[in-house]
């Protein structure tokens, strides 16, 4: 080690540039160390979490496009056929001793269809069913907003349910008296005038968020060189610390910018939320009207979605019957049939197992049909893709769900309320888009950024400071990166989550 200048050396340097007992400090003798006691200085920086990154799913599975307002609205068409919950109010009491039925929530338990709200009309033949009438037909004979007058095919009278919505009511046609159009309440002959039902369709919105953040670093600190080489997952490599860190800080910046869109809730007013007219510098009038938060893929689907505890591991059989009962609901859903399963670790081996089990593979096995004859594909236990039934489905392992510092952590403490998996639909869904004014074809899953002819707001990342180009009188270098966005889920009836 070459020292310049020290107490210990001499005050006199020496004159030149060479190595001399005089200016050269050897640890063995004028310092009494011995040399093992000298660090072995390894140069690079250990990888010890492997990638740490999480972003990268919502590029799988959906699509970004720019949006210039302030909310995205869209439609989804809703069901064909006419289908109701409700239950049988009383019997023998209707029009010529029917029974009456109470309309009170729509097949998929959306609570819109009372006050007349719904498409069945008078002479409309349905099919009723429940627990305490079997399965019943009849044919409708007068309609009062949300209540129906029935009468029951060869049979007596419905018993009646009291309330609640255990019973459910489908049409399947109508039926009319020869040479008569329509018979109102009184019981005279009339000219239809029930009303035409309007194809239905549903409107949903959501919000774009503004997300911030920032690096910092001193300008003194910008030349100070370090011993030991970093590296990061953005590519950033050398010497100099602070691109660790920068690189470290936008990598995290681009994490939050899919955990957002994974996690978000979609908060309402400023009164929702304590303080928040604090925290997004509202007042008055103005903090009260102010909407907080976006809808996140798991709100999306909590709201609007399906929701499953199945395939947890049991046992393959238990597994394999909890599967069967997913596929079940997307039957009632009938739209899409091949799908993707992001799943974390625990989830990903009991569905291995349970498709393992379908096999006969090892010893005294003899059946190698589903892999081809080839045993080592049928010892190859980690199944990424598999067909049941009419489905197709994808598996990959959900880095968010396993990491200890994203879901990994919360599920961990979560325990029943853990996220364990999300099933998503592949291909497009087509929707009426309110400000194109047309039908659309688009991913389930996309991405609105803002965006315009004179701002991009995708992902900003400008710098200011003094270091470099300087734009101010501040000793350091800021880089800034802004992002404003939301996540659109379309068609959220065909989605799954797992908890």
């Amino acid at each position: 080690m070459a020292i310049t200048a020290g107490s210990n050396l001499n005050s006199v340097p020496s004159a030149k540039a060479q190595t001399l007992s005089s200016n050269y400090l050897d640890f063995n003798q004028d310092m009494g160390w011995a040399q093992q006691y000298l660090p072995d200085l390894m140069e690079k920086e250990a990888e010890v979490f492997g990638k740490r990154t999480i972003s990268g799913f919502l590029e799988k599975v959906g699509a970004e496009e720019a949006m210039q307002s302030d909310q995205v609205i869209w439609s989804e068409q809703g069901r064909l056929h006419l289908s109701y919950k409700g239950h049988v109010h009383s019997t023998a009491s209707g029009l010529d001793s029917s029974s009456q039925i109470d309309i009170t929530k729509d097949i998929d338990g959306n609570t819109d269809v009372t006050s007349g709200n719904h498409g069945i009309r008078v002479n409309d033949t349905i099919v009723i069913a429940d627990s305490t009438n079997g399965v019943k037909k009849g044919i409708v004979v007068k309609v009062d907003t949300d209540r129906i007058d029935v009468a029951i095919y060869g049979a007596a009278a419905l018993s009646g349910t009291t309330s609640g919505d255990a019973t459910t009511i489908m049409v399947y046609g109508s039926e009319y008296i020869k040479g008569v159009s329509y018979y109102n309440a009184a019981g005279n002959a009339t000219a239809d005038s029930r009303g035409a039902n309007e194809p239905a369709f549903k409107t949903f919105s959501n919000k774009p968020i503004i997300m911030k953040d920032y690096f910092e670093v001193s300008g003194s600190d910008t030349g100070r060189i370090g011993w030991v080489e970093v590296t990061s997952e953005e590519g950033a490599s050398g010497y100099l610390w602070y691109l660790k860190a920068e690189s470290d800080t936008r990598a995290r910046f681009n994490d939050y910018l899919e955990m957002a869109m994974i996690e978000s809730e979609l908060g309402g007013k400023s009164n929702d939320i304590t303080e928040e007219s604090y925290v997004l510098g509202g007042t008055g009038a103005d903090a009260s009207t102010k909407e907080t938060g976006t809808e996140g893929l798991f709100a999306a689907i909590e709201s609007r979605g399906n929701m499953t505890s199945g395939v947890t591991g049991v046992n393959a059989a238990t597994d394999l019957a909890e599967f069967d009962a997913i596929l079940a609901e997307f039957d009632k859903q009938g739209a899409i049939e091949e799908y993707m399963m992001f799943v974390n670790r625990a989830t990903s081996l009991a569905m291995d197992d349970m498709l393992a089990s379908m096999n006969s593979y090892g010893a005294g096995g003899t059946s190698y049909g589903v892999f081809d004859n080839d045993e080592d594909m049928a010892l190859n236990l980690g199944f990424s893709g598999f067909r049941r039934g009419s489905y197709d489905f994808y598996k990959s392992d959900f880095r968010y769900l396993n990491d200890l510092a994203t879901r990994g952590g919360i599920n961990a403490a979560a325990g029943a309320n853990a996220i364990r998996g999300v099933m998503i639909p592949a291909g497009t869904s087509t929707v009426y888009d309110q400000s194109l004014g047309k039908n659309l074809k688009r991913p389930f899953l996309h991405v609105r950024f803002r965006a315009s002819q004179t701002d991009n707001r995708k992902m900003k990342t400008w710098t200011t400071g003094s270091v470099g180009a300087a734009t101010s009188a501040l000793d350091a270098m800021q880089i800034h990166m802004l992002s404003e966005r939301c996540l659109i889920t379309q068609g959220a009836n065909n989605f799954m989550l797992m908890n």
